[in-house]
């Protein structure tokens, strides 16, 4: 449901919202159902489902469970591509303002390229039982999909579809520089506890795991 709702936020982001003079959305919950945004929503499920998959491959060294965990991964990649193909052409023939700044940034393509190679190395990879090159063309895929996300709304954060001079962008939505300051000194100081944290997790974690009977 998470991943759902998720996908679907993204899917109202891309279409627009209704949105005041001060930003404030003005539509109801059931508006934001609409078939692009719930489109989007299952494509993100799909391709959370897929990423998951694969990181069990990485992780499991049962033969025998690794072998239904492909399987698995091969479905989730099927639905997604399709999922995949199908919100990509919705998107480029009814939406045609998420193209628009692609004109200015002709670089972007690069990215697609990207997008396109590392969701074609899945199965590949899959079929070579190379689990750790499925899971990072899977980890490009995400990336490439969140920047081309970022790049399509560029400047905008949230389009207003009534009037877009009430779009949220990054200026209109950023704080005073002061408070911008502040956070940015916190944050300095707080990553790299992060990301200590999160090495460390990694590293008493890494490995496959065993799975034997007595295992759950």
């Amino acid at each position: 449901m998470a991943s759902l709702l998720f996908g679907v936020a993204v899917g109202n982001a891309v279409l627009g919202m209704p949105l005041d003079e001060r930003g404030v959305f003005t539509g109801t919950f059931l508006g934001l159902l609409h078939p692009y945004a719930l489109l989007t929503g299952v494509l993100t499920v799909a391709l959370f489902t897929l990423h998951g998959s694969l990181y069990l491959g990485l992780k499991i060294h049962n033969e025998e469970l690794r072998e239904r965990i492909r399987g698995w991964s091969w479905h989730s990649w099927g639905v997604f591509l399709a999922l995949y193909l199908l919100t990509t052409i919705y998107t480029l023939m009814q939406l045609p303002h998420a193209t628009k700044n692609f004109e200015q940034m002709p670089w972007a393509f690069a990215v697609v390229a990207v997008n396109v190679f590392a969701v074609a190395n899945i199965p590949r990879a899959l079929f070579a039982k190379k689990a750790g090159q499925a899971f990072l063309s899977s980890v490009a895929t995400i990336f490439a999909l969140v920047f081309l996300l970022a790049v399509a709304l560029w400047p905008n954060m949230i389009a207003a579809s009534n009037d877009p001079n009430n779009s949220l962008t990054i200026y209109r939505a950023a704080s005073s520089e002061k408070t911008l300051g502040i956070m940015l000194t916190i944050a300095m100081i707080g990553i790299p506890f992060v990301l200590g944290y999160t090495a460390a997790i990694y590293w008493t974690f890494r490995g496959a795991a065993d799975v034997g009977e007595k295992s759950y």
